[in-house]
């Protein structure tokens, strides 16, 4: 059982409190790039410092932004390779999955499933309204976006990944010995960390929904399947077709994407039409596919401890 394989008499919750600490730590370092760059155009082009996040995403190419910003979630993912070997004793595959061995058709099913998906939306919403989307395609930039997006936005996306469905949601199964409490947390704290996105600003609180409800979604089907693998294919294809396809000035990820969206954000239904409608459509695609059962014991249970 997934959430079972982090339950030991050694793993005490304030491991998890600190090897959190260790992490934020290797990720802030990991950001010092970053300002190193944005510090050293200051002083070579005489232009002041930016005092905001919104002002430092437009600070530079929006490319080498999105390699630096994504440059701290390599430092981020080694910090989790330290704590889970050396803090918790366990292996990365105990906290990636309760099968033998990363079942990578999972992985790809989910990617390709939800890829699918999500470009079929962005044309669909393109072609209806067209007003509101401007084709920014620049062949030179898209194609470095594209590597750049290849190679790290999967690291990015499996590291918060094995930080709130991995390594925090042992780490609550540990402090509360049931399955409910690690669900519902992991999924409040992975909405709470967009809270300086951008976009919360724009559209207002109410994306919180969609946020919270993601983290939700990704909480059970781990759950339900015992691993992350479903959770590892979802994230990665959501921020890599979102950088790759469609951007705007107040969205998180600055990139030279196809689409550029230029209407003025709002909150709609489309905000919590996922929530609501797509991931409950997901839910029972996966759960026919993988023949999930005993929902209730897997997302509300109690732990039975490994000692």
């Amino acid at each position: 059982m997934f959430i079972e394989q982090g339950i030991r008499k050694e793993n005490k919750f304030w491991k998890y409190l600190l090897g959190s600490t260790v992490i934020i730590a290797m990720s802030f370092i990991g950001q010092l790039p970053l300002v190193i760059t944005v510090v050293a155009k200051t002083v070579l082009t005489g232009k002041s410092y930016p005092m905001t996040n919104e002002g430092v995403m437009h600070f530079l190419d929006s490319n080498l932004t999105l390699f630096l910003l994504l440059l701290s979630f390599v430092f981020a993912f080694a910090g989790i390779y330290f704590v889970v070997k050396y803090f918790h004793k366990q292996t990365m595959l105990s906290v990636t999955t309760s099968r033998n061995k990363i079942d990578w058709n999972r992985i790809l099913f989910s990617f390709g499933l939800w890829s699918l998906i999500s470009v079929a939306s962005v044309l669909i919403y393109t072609f209806i309204n067209p007003e509101l989307y401007l084709l920014d395609f620049k062949p030179i930039p898209f194609t470095i976006l594209f590597v750049i997006a290849v190679v790290l936005i999967p690291i990015q996306t499996s590291t918060e990944e094995y930080v709130f469905r991995g390594y925090l949601m042992q780490g609550f199964g540990n402090l509360a010995q049931n399955k409910w409490f690690p669900l519902l947390m992991t999924s409040l704290i992975f909405g709470g960390m967009h809270l300086f996105n951008p976009e919360v600003a724009k559209i207002g609180n109410v994306i919180f929904v969609y946020y919270i409800g993601t983290g939700l979604f990704l909480g059970i089907i781990t759950l339900m399947d015992e691993g992350m693998e479903l959770a590892l294919g979802f994230h990665a294809a959501n921020n890599l077709i979102g950088a790759l396809l469609i951007t705007s000035d107040w969205s998180a990820f600055q990139t030279h994407s196809v689409f550029k969206d230029i209407s003025e954000p709002h909150a709609g239904f489309d905000i919590i039409m996922p929530v609501v409608l797509i991931y409950p459509v997901l839910l029972l695609i996966f759960s026919r596919k993988y023949q999930w059962e005993n929902w209730k014991e897997k997302l509300t249970g109690t732990i039975d401890s490994n000692d």
